[in-house]
């Protein structure tokens, strides 16, 4: 995710895949990392939701259109809601 991104989530507590050193880590992992310590992980990665199975996981997933800064800024608040209403164990696609 554009980390310009970062600044609509002024009331969560946001990071990163770089920030948090699990660059180049496989996505199976992510999920094992990122569940039960956050709530909802956003993801650019179009073939996560064919890799892995939510059942029993906290984290929710939040699969982007896109990672381009220019296209996401204009969907910035759709992101939020759907970060915001995502429950745990759940898979949402927002659209461009």
């Amino acid at each position: 995710m554009p980390w310009p991104l970062k600044q609509f989530f002024y009331r969560h507590e946001v990071t990163s895949i770089q920030k948090e050193g699990w660059a180049g880590i496989e996505n199976g992992d992510v999920i094992k990392k990122t569940d039960n310590r956050f709530d909802v992980l956003l993801i650019a990665d179009k073939n996560l939701r064919y890799q892995q199975n939510l059942l029993y996981r906290t984290i929710a997933i939040v699969e982007l259109p896109t990672n381009r800064w220019p296209v996401l800024k204009h969907i910035a608040h759709r992101i939020v809601k759907a970060t915001e209403m995502a429950s745990p164990g759940t898979y949402v696609i927002i659209e461009p």
